[in-house]
């Protein structure tokens, strides 16, 4: 039998890969400050960090708000049988049960207005964080080789 052949990916040390300022400390291009660029990367990646870190609490707050409304509509649906069980006549049941059906979706209509508001408020933060970044970085780049034209 033969043997099976050697996979180059398994004999490979991929933390020579991560250290980037070795790797670009050995990348030279004239008249640009690759410190100042590494650290508007930084920036940029800390940017990224913030956003998704904001972006994982606000669903939490939004799962554990469906959830709170889950728990209450289920409350609310037995108290509408019950409700409805306990009226006397057929004619009282209707009306009952069209009463307090017509709550509930009043009620479902405004979380669904509370959720696309939190949404609409959270993608509005986001944004904003972004096209500050997205500034600030074109200005740093902008300097950055303003600065390197001048040392050249």
């Amino acid at each position: 039998m033969s043997k099976p052949a050697a996979n180059p990916f398994f004999e490979t040390d991929f933390s020579k890969f991560m250290d980037v300022s070795k790797m670009m400390g050995d990348f030279k291009v004239p008249s640009v400050n690759m410190d100042a660029m590494m650290n508007t990367y930084r920036k940029n990646m800390e940017a990224c960090a913030t956003l998704s870190q904001a972006a994982f609490e606000n669903m939490q707050v939004l799962a554990r708000r469906q959830a709170e409304w889950m728990r209450q509509g289920f409350e609310e649906a037995t108290s509408i049988v019950n409700a409805c069980m306990a009226a006397d006549t057929p004619e009282e049941k209707v009306m009952r049960h069209a009463e307090m059906s017509k709550a509930a979706v009043d009620k479902c209509v405004a979380n669904a207005r509370e959720m696309a508001e939190t949404m609409t408020r959270t993608q509005c933060q986001a944004m904003e964080t972004v096209s500050t970044r997205i500034g600030e970085s074109i200005d740093e780049l902008r300097d950055i080789v303003r600065n390197g034209k001048a040392a050249a």
